[in-house]
């Protein structure tokens, strides 16, 4: 076992540059933009927005499949991955003892739960795609950290050298197949050939 050199508190820290959508000048715009809206405050704005995030994180954590975002924007999904190749330390449990101590994640088989965005869509391509990005939010994160492990096996597993996109055309050729298969029982008729 190594030993666990504890991390200096006081040391200077590097924190990126935080950018908030939801500010005065974006309901502004928005507003402009949308005259019905005006009457609305901006803390009733930012509330609807909320409650849509919220909404769609806890569908994404209940379904296998995640969802697709509105307007096409992409694909919102849980993967499970493979344990790390690097050791993962539990640095809580590593300070206490004083020793180097890894999370094995003996709940979950060792395995990892990621938060997956993909803007590959199937039908329609859009235009500057490579741009989007999706950064979860804190609550989003907490909710995964506490529902994966106890029911880790639902999730969709991704390997490290697969694309996300071939993922999205099976399961909608699996809906597509399943929709014409039951379309195809309900107007069967045996008497009739």
């Amino acid at each position: 076992m190594r030993e666990f050199n504890k991390p200096d508190l006081t040391a200077p820290r590097f924190r990126p540059e935080v950018f908030h959508l939801l500010s005065k000048e974006f309901f502004d715009e928005f507003k402009k933009k949308y005259p019905r809206y005006a009457g609305y405050d901006n803390k009733q704005l930012k509330n609807i927005v909320k409650t849509f995030n919220k909404t769609v994180y806890n569908l994404v954590v209940d379904t296998r499949d995640g969802v697709q975002l509105p307007e096409l924007i992409g694909w919102l999904f849980i993967g499970t991955c493979s344990n790390a190749k690097k050791r993962n330390i539990d640095f809580a449990k590593s300070k206490q003892y004083g020793v180097e101590v890894s999370n094995n994640n003996f709940a979950t088989d060792g395995k990892l739960a990621k938060i997956f965005y993909t803007s590959y869509a199937q039908k329609h391509k859009m235009k500057n795609r490579e741009y989007w990005s999706f950064v979860a939010c804190r609550d989003f994160k907490r909710l995964v950290a506490k529902t994966y492990s106890e029911n880790w096996n639902m999730y969709r597993v991704v390997e490290n050298n697969k694309k996300t996109k071939n993922l999205y055309g099976k399961i909608q050729y699996e809906e597509k197949l399943k929709y014409l298969t039951q379309s195809a029982l309900k107007n069967y008729n045996e008497f009739e050939l």
